[in-house]
């Protein structure tokens, strides 16, 4: 479907005791890649909330490879794979400065109403993104 690439080095408040980038972090630097593909499709994530929609995480699985380490520019290739019904999923393909893959990712998502956390269709404007930008 959609591809995204998104940046970052690798900090070192996120490293743990062994030097490499705590498993816990992925999970933020994943989210920022999530919302980088929706705002490189003209859809930054706060539209989706003042549309009164959530997008909550119900499922997500990790791959480790290989190791990664402070101050590392990694890149994270984020593709929005599906989108159906109240659902959405994503998968990320993470690599190192010499372009070795070192972890993948998987995530699913429902959409809810912000005040009632039940299900509901992705807003519009964001399908409709969605298929402009596969046009």
């Amino acid at each position: 479907m959609i591809s995204h690439d998104y940046q970052f080095r690798v900090t070192y408040p996120d490293t743990d005791r062994m030097g490499t980038m705590h498993h816990a972090n992925y999970v933020k630097y994943y989210e920022a890649a999530r919302w980088e593909l929706f705002r490189s499709i003209g859809v930054p994530y706060s539209s989706v909330e003042e549309a009164g929609v959530m997008c909550p995480v119900i499922r997500m699985s990790f791959k480790f490879i290989k190791i990664t380490k402070y101050d590392e520019l990694l890149t994270v290739r984020t593709t929005l794979k599906a989108i159906k019904g109240v659902r959405i999923w994503f998968e990320y393909k993470l690599y190192n400065e010499q372009n070795e893959l070192i972890n993948e990712a998987e995530t699913e998502l429902a959409f809810v109403g912000l005040n009632d956390w039940k299900p509901c269709k992705a807003p519009e404007f964001l399908l409709k993104a969605i298929n402009d930008f596969q046009q």
